[in-house]
């Protein structure tokens, strides 16, 4: 009997079209799904006459795979993949390989790896970026886990990864434990943030400047051919100028209440907890959030007025101020997204490589775009580089925009359309660039009625001082805690 290369549980789309892109490099795949009807249904439609091996239960299907055993799960985060390893790991050996190729929230990596490690296994947590077309043509892969298990992966993930245009793979080894994933999670909440700054830009063409959908589908067509080139704005375009069989567009007969997997809000919610600025990001989400409130916005609409005003103006020179004012905004998104990986990385002690990074997100991902490499070679120069706003080419690229960045947002406020991402791009940048904030009094506020203490400009830092501010109270003063 033949013996597969890879062995791959979840038949559902991902898994399906990630074997069949296995299967078309060169590698034997076997296969396995909970119902197994699924089982049949694939190995005889799909993988018809391919070196796709099935199997109607774990123990058939481990039985099938050449040592050391490489088992990738494409099944539902969560629980299912606990239940999966329980179940497998009895059946593997020393030295066998364990892949988790879901959305999984990181922390959850961590924990199964060390469970599979201390069996004397391998493990690996690794995003997949790329959607349906991405599994079967070329995805973007961020592998992390146990390091040992890398090179036993490498040729079957770089074989079947997306490449860029010079013949790189996007796909390379992020990190130790939870590294892949986290990197996954990150990119997931990127992609909230342009999709989110994208639509913003949508609503400001459609209401503020009362532009057709044929019109708009011309301008990202424009956009998609320079500095904003991307899959996204690609998309955008074709969304724009898709009609039905009658000619009217679907995407004016579409309910405006977002869906979201989680993976944006496991990006804030790290934020936080690492105290770090993800500022454009947490808006993103949490314009989903207001967005699925989609009656209480009815009822309010019927009760809250905004501005009557009208856009007076040259719409072409405004339309370049918002393709600039999205293209400062996307490049704060990705200074707060590297600035989110270099905590973690210090955190949890991964070795990130930054650029490589960059270079993985050039193709076969949501986010990919010509704009990345120019990240990634930020790094190459400054492999220490604290902010992408700190690099010579991003620094000079959002002082160009600035101005154009400033009249966007200040006409979203006086037309009244709602700007969350760009608005909180441009607060972030004024921030991060502002020598002095009033941080000063808030501290003195948080010592006035808590006694929580504050430094002192005129003492060294580390230094701790309480002001007993109304006469009434006494010296004893908080602990004090530093973000």
């Amino acid at each position: 009997m033949s013996q597969a290369d890879i062995g791959v549980v979840g038949l559902a789309v991902m898994g399906e079209n990630l074997i069949l892109n296995m299967e078309s490099k060169g590698f034997t795949v076997a296969c396995t799904n909970r119902t197994t009807s699924k089982v049949d249904d694939f190995v005889e439609g799909r993988a018809a006459g391919k070196n796709i091996l099935g199997a109607k239960s774990v123990e058939e299907f481990v039985g099938l795979l050449k040592r050391p055993r490489k088992v990738m799960m494409m099944v539902k985060a969560g629980g299912a993949v606990d239940a999966f390893i329980d179940q497998v790991l009895p059946l593997l050996e020393p030295g066998d390989i364990l892949i988790d190729g879901g959305n999984t929230h990181f922390p959850d990596t961590e924990r199964r790896l060390k469970k599979v490690e201390e069996a004397g296994l391998l493990y690996i947590g690794t995003g997949v970026s790329g959607g349906e077309e991405g599994a079967l043509k070329g995805p973007s892969i961020m592998p992390g886990g146990s390091p040992a298990a890398w090179e036993a992966v490498k040729p079957i993930f770089q074989g079947i990864c997306a490449q860029t245009d010079e013949g790189e793979p996007c796909c390379d080894w992020v990190g130790e434990g939870g590294a892949g994933h986290f990197v996954k999670m990150v990119h997931n909440g990127i992609e909230y943030g342009d999709m989110q700054m994208i639509c913003e830009t949508y609503q400001m063409m459609k209401q503020g400047l009362g532009m057709s959908n044929e019109d708009m589908h011309a301008v990202f067509a424009d956009w998609n051919q320079g500095d904003l080139d991307s899959y996204l704005i690609e998309i955008t375009r074709d969304i724009l100028g898709y009609t039905e069989e009658d000619g009217s567009h679907t995407l004016d007969k579409i309910l405006d209440t977002a869906g979201q997997k989680g993976t944006g809000k496991w990006t804030a919610i790290s934020a936080l907890d690492l105290g770090q600025p993800l500022t454009l990001i947490g808006e993103a989400v949490f314009a989903r959030c207001l967005s699925a409130i989609k009656d209480e916005r009815v009822a309010a609409s019927k009760l809250l007025s905004g501005p009557d005003t009208r856009f007076e103006g040259d719409k072409s020179a405004f339309i370049e101020d918002l393709r600039q004012a999205l293209y400062a905004s996307k490049i704060v998104s990705y200074a707060q997204g590297y600035q989110l990986m270099r905590a973690a990385a210090e955190e949890s002690k991964w070795n990130l490589n930054y650029g490589g990074i960059a270079l993985m997100w050039r193709g076969g991902c949501i986010i990919r775009s010509a704009f990345l490499g120019k990240i990634k070679e930020a790094f190459d120069n400054n492999a220490d580089l604290t902010n992408l706003l700190l690099d010579p080419f991003f620094s000079k690229a959002v002082q160009d925009a600035q101005a154009s960045w400033r009249r966007v947002v200040a006409k979203a406020v006086e037309l009244g359309i709602p700007m969350p991402a760009i608005g909180a791009a441009l607060a972030y940048f004024d921030g991060y660039r502002s020598e002095r904030l009033p941080a000063n009094l808030l501290q003195a506020q948080r010592d006035y009625f808590g006694a929580h203490t504050y430094e002192r400009l005129d003492k060294p830092r580390g230094e701790f001082f309480h002001t007993n501010w109304t006469g009434r109270g006494g010296n004893t003063s908080s602990s004090s805690y530093i973000v």
